[in-house]
């Protein structure tokens, strides 16, 4: 879809009304992507100077602030150990030292060696790798040590350029917040619910994606700080919780 016809797209939403009842999932979510970005502008995410050092950011922030992500990152810079041979080389022991602020450092390590020697396959050719369909590519992610669901959608989208939408602790927290749930309390489910609303555009679910992870870390928090939310006046939970407030003031 080209940016002409997704903000007709949008502007098709905004005349639905979003508060009625029986409105369709599809205006919902339209709805809350398009206060999102109205609040916080683009996002231009995902955060990485090439599509192999999305991948090994997309392995090392599991369970990790980005942050930390970064200082690894850099330590891998540094040791121009930041490309597939290198790593391949690399003693387990010396990687597993050098991205030692991510977090299970040990682990990462061995996730990290196994994605680059199933590379070699291709050459090392991300090109090649990336060339087949969306469910064809997601499976053979999957089925690398330490690839799961949320860092091979991730390797998708911000490494691939292809439409694979990434489910985080922040989108189900914010979803569930708003009762705008997928079919079961599963990654697929919620997943499923947002590529079925949504046209398979990878521009759209990065923006997406990057607007949720900021809300989920600014205010849609474990407690959250409604008072701030751009989804307030559409979130039954937000609603309550400023309720609950209220009546502890008086």
């Amino acid at each position: 879809m080209t940016w002409d016809g997704w903000l007709y797209y949008l502007a098709m939403a905004r005349h639905k009304d979003a508060t009625t009842p029986g409105r369709s999932k599809y205006a919902r979510i339209i709805r809350v992507y398009d206060l999102l970005l109205e609040t916080f502008g683009p996002q231009h995410w995902w955060p990485g100077d090439s599509p192999f050092e999305m991948i090994t950011g997309a392995i090392l922030t599991q369970s990790a602030a980005w942050t930390n992500v970064e200082k690894a990152i850099g330590n891998l810079k540094r040791a121009s150990a930041l490309s597939p041979a290198a790593l391949r080389d690399l003693p387990l022991e010396e990687l597993a030292q050098l991205i030692y602020p991510s977090g299970y450092y040990n682990a990462k390590a061995a996730k990290i060696k196994a994605f680059v020697q199933h590379l070699a396959v291709y050459e090392d050719d991300l090109g090649r790798l990336f060339a087949t369909d969306v469910p064809s590519l997601r499976r053979e992610l999957l089925g690398i040590h330490g690839v799961g669901e949320e860092t091979a959608d991730s390797i998708i989208l911000y490494a691939a350029g292809k439409p694979s939408f990434v489910i985080d602790a922040y989108t189900r927290r914010i979803f569930r917040r708003l009762g705008i749930a997928g079919e079961a309390d599963t990654y697929g489910a919620y997943r499923s619910m947002f590529q079925g609303h949504l046209p398979a555009d990878p521009s759209l679910y990065n923006e997406y994606h990057a607007l949720l992870v900021k809300l989920g870390k600014e205010i849609c928090q474990p407690k959250p700080r409604c008072g701030l939310c751009p989804l307030h006046g559409i979130c039954p939970a937000g609603k309550e919780n400023t309720v609950a407030a209220a009546r502890m003031v008086h």
